[in-house]
C-alpha cells in the first residue's frame, strides 16, 4: 500500500499550481464567475470532488477503504481538495486578480470554484503520477 505523506502532499501542490496558474490569470474565467449561478458554482464543487476521486481512487491501485481518514473520508482525498482551492486561491490573491478583473467576492468564489476544476486534475495526477 502506498502510504500518504509529505511527499504526496508537495505533488499534491505543485501539481495543483501548475495546472491552475493559467486559468488564474485569464479574463474569461473571471467572466465566466460574474455570470455564473449559484447552482452552477454547486457543480463545479461537485465536479472537483468526483475528479480528484476518481483520478485517486479508480483510475489508480488504491484503496479508499484502507488510507487512515476522518469520518471514512482518508487524508490523501481531503488534502488533495484543500491544495486544489487553496492553490487557485493563493494565486488569485497574490496575482491581484480579483481587482484587476474588477470581481466582487462572490464572482471571485466562483472563479476560484472554476480554477478548481483543473487544479484538480494536476494535484491528483500528479500525486499518482510520482
Amino acid at each position: 500500500m502506498n502510504r500518504f505523506g509529505i511527499d504526496d502532499i508537495a505533488q499534491q501542490i505543485v501539481g495543483g499550481f501548475i495546472l491552475s496558474a493559467p486559468f488564474v490569470v485569464t479574463e474569461e474565467v473571471w467572466l465566466l464567475a460574474a455570470s455564473m449561478s449559484n447552482l452552477q458554482s454547486a457543480i463545479t464543487v461537485i465536479m472537483v470532488g468526483a475528479i480528484g476521486y476518481g483520478t485517486l481512487y479508480q483510475a489508480e491501485d488504491r484503496d479508499a477503504d484502507s488510507e487512515r481518514g476522518i469520518s471514512g473520508v482518508p487524508f490523501r482525498f481531503l488534502s488533495l481538495l484543500v491544495i486544489s482551492y487553496a492553490s487557485v486561491a493563493i494565486l488569485a490573491f497574490v496575482l491581484d486578480a480579483p481587482a484587476t478583473f474588477a470581481a466582487t467576492p462572490q464572482a471571485t468564489f466562483k472563479a476560484i470554484g472554476i480554477g478548481a476544476v483543473f487544479s484538480v486534475i494536476g494535484a491528483a495526477t500528479a500525486d499518482s503520477l510520482f
